[in-house]
């Protein structure tokens, strides 16, 4: 795979004041550079910026996945889960890999995101939850969808992994469900390198969160839940006692240090980012391509490029006119596509609910190319005379 590209997924993000901030901590006598009190900071400070009550700094967002199916399965027990199929495999992989069940529905082209039809038409005896993407930086929540989930006893998770700073309503995403997540990878909004946030309002799936994460400790809790289990459990030792089959999925200061740096321009970039994609989409040909999204409240990771009528011809060609001006893009758009079609499901337990008509469209005749805040208007333009002139 070519490495240079003059327009890339995503500019180099760590800049000199990253650095410094870095080189800065690491020269300081002392530190202690696993999880510890920069860890705390940038948790702190991320759930201030969304608005949400408490935030989990764990070592990517895919682990992020983890922990909430695993706060899923905690509260609610196993059983089926629905998911979209266009998303990301840790959006899968965490549900079968916890004993769970998933569910596949379809998406709207519009915002790449399940909507309450397919999710009601989904619904058995057997379903616990349901895993709601923001993808590629769309809005997918909407008031009914959070209604039925609580009006059905269901556990709603927001994957808002490549979504940071997207709104519903004014409120950003990630407030909305039960538990969300946000990954740092080095192509996101902004970057840890690896790392991601689970974030909750609720007291008790923080709690069960932070044990979650570290092997299951109860020192990782609070004093009341640790004191429960010495007096449950007198011939445990409090340091090993172990409350949850946990993973060890902690981050290190080094990565919060960067956070904590990033996040001081994440605002910015979201605007820029939402600059980007109104440039796009109102320069595209709409006769060739789909331009007719869901703009509102979204912060777009990348620029979607879906090409109409089935033209595998056009298709063909828009991925030769890329290689030729040096863009670099992925097909499928977010995770390569329809995750039903992908081969580590041969060997798992898994439900199709209903045809898979726009994920497997936008599988063949999806794409996307970059979107990052050094891009210029005229970039923008340039490449979309180009793609209408195809």
């Amino acid at each position: 795979m070519k490495n240079n590209f003059k327009w890339q997924l995503i500019n180099d993000s760590i800049t000199d004041g990253d650095k410094k901030a870095l080189t800065d901590f690491i020269n300081m006598p002392n530190q202690r550079f696993t999880n510890g009190p920069k860890v705390k900071e940038f948790e702190k400070k991320w759930s201030e910026w969304l608005g949400v009550k408490h935030s989990v700094f764990v070592n990517s967002g895919a682990m992020a996945n983890y922990l909430m199916v695993a706060l899923m399965k905690e509260i609610k027990g196993q059983g089926e889960v629905i998911v979209p199929a266009i998303g990301w495999i840790s959006d899968v992989s965490s549900i079968v890999n916890l004993g769970m069940k998933p569910v596949f529905v379809d998406i709207d082209i519009s915002n790449f995101a399940m909507t309450l039809e397919s999710i009601k038409n989904a619904v058995t005896e057997k379903t616990k939850g349901i895993v709601l993407c923001h993808i590629l930086g769309f809005n997918a929540i909407t008031d009914q969808i959070v209604d039925f989930a609580k009006q059905n006893g269901l556990f709603l998770i927001e994957d808002c992994c490549e979504s940071h700073g997207v709104t519903h309503k004014g409120k950003k995403v990630g407030v909305f469900g039960d538990v969300s997540n946000f990954s740092f990878y080095f192509g996101h909004h902004i970057t840890t390198i690896e790392g991601g946030m689970v974030c909750t309002n609720d007291d008790k799936l923080y709690e069960l969160c932070r044990m979650y994460r570290s092997h299951g400790f109860t020192r990782e809790a609070s004093v009341e839940i640790q004191q429960k289990y010495i007096e449950k459990y007198p011939d445990v030792n409090p340091l090993f006692t172990f409350a949850v089959p946990g993973f060890n999925v902690r981050s290190t200061e080094l990565n919060a240090v960067l956070g904590i740096e990033q996040l001081k321009r994440l605002d910015y970039n979201v605007r820029k980012r939402q600059e980007n994609l109104r440039i796009w989409v109102s320069c595209l040909n709409p006769i060739k391509y789909q331009v007719d999204f869901k703009e509102e409240g979204s912060s777009n990771f990348s620029l979607p490029l879906v090409i109409l009528d089935s033209d595998r011809s056009l298709f063909e060609r828009v991925c030769n006119l890329l290689d030729e001006e040096d863009v670099e893009y992925r097909v499928g758009t977010a995770g390569g596509g329809n995750q039903a079609r992908q081969p580590y499901l041969r060997k798992c337990n898994y439900k199709i609910s209903e045809e898979l008509i726009n994920a497997d469209y936008v599988h063949d005749f999806g794409l996307y190319i970059g979107n990052h805040p050094e891009l210029n208007i005229e970039q923008i333009i340039d490449l979309c005379d180009k793609l209408s002139s195809l």
